[in-house]
């Protein structure tokens, strides 16, 4: 048993969504920094030809694909070319996702099944692809990305929230299905994270100063701080650790 706490994956391969953006290209880097070779989707092809761009002095290997997540055959599809361009994914990690907010009774089917596409059959498929191989090999981790409004109802969020808390107990399901093949699966849920994003939707006004005075830390979450919880979660570090919703979050949910 290794006491070092310095995390290195090299030789592992991870395949991670929504790696164009925020949260996605923290965990990216971090992962690239650790020797992982890389799967990486998200929408809009130039962002993410730049973090592929960024992860690749790291020196490992990087291989991208567009995806629209809320389309399932897309989804298939991706999953495929995954496997067929690498053989395997040991780690994979659901990060994209996506809010739409609405007043309750102003949600439309639409936005309905355009957030579950995205927020919980996205993962659910990606893991269907990848999952069987890793309980086959008797190894692998699943992080996925939820959220602190899985936890706790945010206004105008039904689908929102409603998603997020579906995909908690979607990884507690896969811990305890994978759990006997040595396959971890757990969630991290953050609070406000200041990705570009993050800083567009709670700028400074008293929404914001509220939101803050909830969170005895009295700041909200970086990226990188996301990202190096990710990457303990799919390290061997993280063995004894499955199904578990990790919240990141400045101690918000003790208040």
């Amino acid at each position: 048993m290794t006491t070092s706490t310095e995390i290195s994956l090299t030789g592992k391969i991870a395949f991670i969504s929504g790696a164009s953006k925020g949260i996605g290209v923290s965990i990216a880097e971090s992962f690239a920094a650790a020797g992982v070779d890389l799967a990486l989707t998200a929408r809009n092809e130039q962002e993410l030809e730049q973090t592929a761009e960024n992860t690749r002095k790291h020196g490992v290997r990087v291989w991208t694909r567009t995806a629209e997540l809320s389309d399932a055959d897309d989804v298939k599809a991706l999953a495929g070319e995954v496997l067929e361009e690498f053989g395997r994914v040991d780690i994979l990690v659901n990060n994209a996702g996506v809010a739409k907010h609405q007043p309750f009774f102003d949600v439309d089917l639409d936005t309905f099944h355009t957030v579950i596409n995205v927020n919980l059959l996205a993962p659910m498929l990606l893991t269907q692809a990848f999952a069987s191989g890793m309980i086959e090999r008797k190894s692998g981790k699943i992080v996925n990305v939820s959220s602190r409004g899985a936890i706790r109802a945010i206004p105008t969020g039904a689908t929102y929230c409603a998603s997020k808390a579906a995909l908690q107990l979607m990884t507690q399901t896969m811990a305890i299905e994978f759990g006997p093949h040595n396959v971890q699966a757990n969630c991290v849920a953050p609070t406000v994270t200041m990705t570009p994003m993050g800083e567009s939707a709670w700028p400074p006004s008293p929404r914001r100063d509220a939101k803050l005075a909830k969170i005895p830390t009295g700041r909200f979450a970086n990226p990188e701080e996301v990202a190096s919880t990710v990457l303990y979660l799919a390290s061997s570090h993280a063995d004894f650790i499955n199904g578990v919703e990790l919240p990141i979050d400045g101690g918000e949910g003790a208040g």
